[in-house]
């Protein structure tokens, strides 16, 4: 399997390359040069597994002849060994056709717990191969920090930089990142949004120099290891519920776009999947463009669900890639186009394309809070705000026909207790292992919101390392 550049004017790699490249030299995001196909037959064959080896199943495609199958598998069993639920990632059925795939049993109590478990040893696995050290710089809204810290923390041949912003994620999530003592962990924390944050990223990568000499990585859901991770959890519950037999749709809380694009990439490779509901809060760029073919940029405003308060989700460039049949200079020259603009210009046929799977949806923070009520008062469930957003939007968009809607509950509920509490009126304690997580001793620094700021913060950090 070979990955070519969105933008067409980056090294082509075997999946190994992608993985510790990250972003491209050109700006733009790798993806598979040709697309598997798995039959019904292959679909039915991989029916009744365990959640670990069916990962590495789903993965093994895109590792390609990378890294041996025998290894992809014994990642995959090792990183699912301390999940909290034997099935990783559980079914619970709240009405006929309504599931939840509860995707938060990880370390960390968020679903990039399932990607970034295996991340970790994939990089540890091919920089001793190679006796390389790498300096990773993610930004995160809140859960892709905590769970990129808690791949990494320790391991030797790697240090991490996460940039979150500022007093916009919930305590939860910041203390799960900042507690973290390890030599090889560093948190900034940026005065700015997470689109400031994720731009910072950016700006890194693309100082060639900078990303030379410190050996730049990422671990954000730019890199494609992170979306190929994720994609097993969609088959498992398309299978449970009947699949490759019978169509299941899928409600995604969106924010940077790779977690529904890991759906998308599955019907990609021949999975029935009916549609994709794309759900938003406030901040509701993706619901406006899939409504409207309005992709323009609005100030980010904060609220109940954090993780998805972004306007420039970086993933859709991989989508708008494979909408404009894979033209790289179109996809270039639009992207610079939005970042110019402000909005961006997607041709209507192309739209009407994304359309045919893809739905958006918004909901506020009063329908946030009323639909964490509802469903905990209709059905006994507690979820976070992020998955009532989901939930919602599963329920407005998907009724019935058949067909099974799942709604990705992407983070646990204490993550987010006041939220929580003044929805149910029950605040929802932390497990065991991190019942402490308030009185532990926070490390971060703050920092302005500016790329020679943070540059110096991340280069000093890791030639201390070197």
């Amino acid at each position: 399997m070979r990955y070519v550049s969105t933008r067409g004017q980056a090294p082509v790699h075997d999946f190994a390359g992608v993985l510790l490249a990250g972003l491209a030299e050109d700006g733009g995001l790798y993806v598979p040069e040709s697309w598997p196909h798995l039959t019904p037959a292959d679909w039915r064959a991989l029916r009744g597994m365990a959640y670990p080896d069916l990962a590495a199943r789903i993965m093994q495609p895109f590792v390609g002849e990378a890294i041996a199958f025998d290894t992809v598998a014994a990642i995959c069993r090792a990183a699912y060994t301390e999940f909290r639920h034997p099935a990783v990632v559980p079914l619970v059925q709240l009405d006929t056709t309504l599931f939840v795939q509860e995707l938060f049993h990880g370390p960390t109590l968020a679903f990039k717990d399932m990607a970034l478990q295996v991340l970790g040893r994939l990089f540890e696995h091919v920089l001793a191969t190679r006796n390389e050290r790498v300096t990773i710089v993610g930004a995160t809204s809140g859960d892709t920090g905590s769970a990129a810290i808690e791949a990494f923390a320790g391991r030797d041949r790697a240090d991490i930089v996460i940039l979150h912003p500022r007093g916009r994620t919930s305590e939860v999530q910041r203390r799960q990142m900042t507690t973290v003592q390890a030599p090889n962990v560093c948190n900034l924390a940026v005065e700015g949004t997470f689109d400031d944050c994720q731009d910072l990223v950016k700006a890194m990568f693309a100082d060639a120099p900078f990303r030379a000499e410190l050996h730049l990585s990422a671990v954000n859901s730019i890199n494609w290891a992170r979306v190929a991770a994720q994609m097993p959890y969609y088959v498992a519950a398309a299978l449970a519920l009947g699949a490759p037999e019978r169509e299941v749709a899928f409600s995604v809380p969106t924010g940077n776009f790779g977690n529904v694009l890991a759906a998308w990439a599955t019907r990609r490779m021949g999975l029935p999947v009916a549609r994709l509901v794309v759900a938003s809060n406030r901040n509701d760029i993706l619901a406006r463009f899939l409504t409207a073919n309005n992709m323009s940029m609005r100030p980010v405003e904060p609220s109940l669900s954090p993780s998805m308060d972004i306007q420039v989700s970086s993933n859709f460039e991989r989508l708008l890639f494979e909408l404009l049949d894979r033209d790289a200079a179109a996809t270039a020259a639009t992207m610079h186009d939005f970042r110019q603009s402000g909005r961006m210009a997607v041709p209507d046929m192309a739209w009407r394309r994304a359309r045919a799977v893809l739905h958006g949806f918004r909901l506020d923070d009063a329908g946030t809070e009323a639909e964490i009520s509802r469903l905990h008062k209709t059905t006994g469930y507690i979820a976070d705000p992020h998955t009532a957003v989901g939930l919602a939007a599963a329920r407005a968009l998907c009724p019935g026909h058949g067909v099974p809607i799942v709604a990705v509950a992407t983070a646990h509920p204490a993550k987010f207790p006041e939220a929580v509490e003044q929805a149910t009126g029950l605040r929802p304690a932390l497990p065991p292992r991190l019942a402490d997580l308030m009185e532990r001793e926070e490390h971060y620094v703050v920092t302005r919101n500016d790329l020679g700021a943070v540059k110096a913060h991340v280069s000093a950090f890791a030639r201390r390392n070197l």
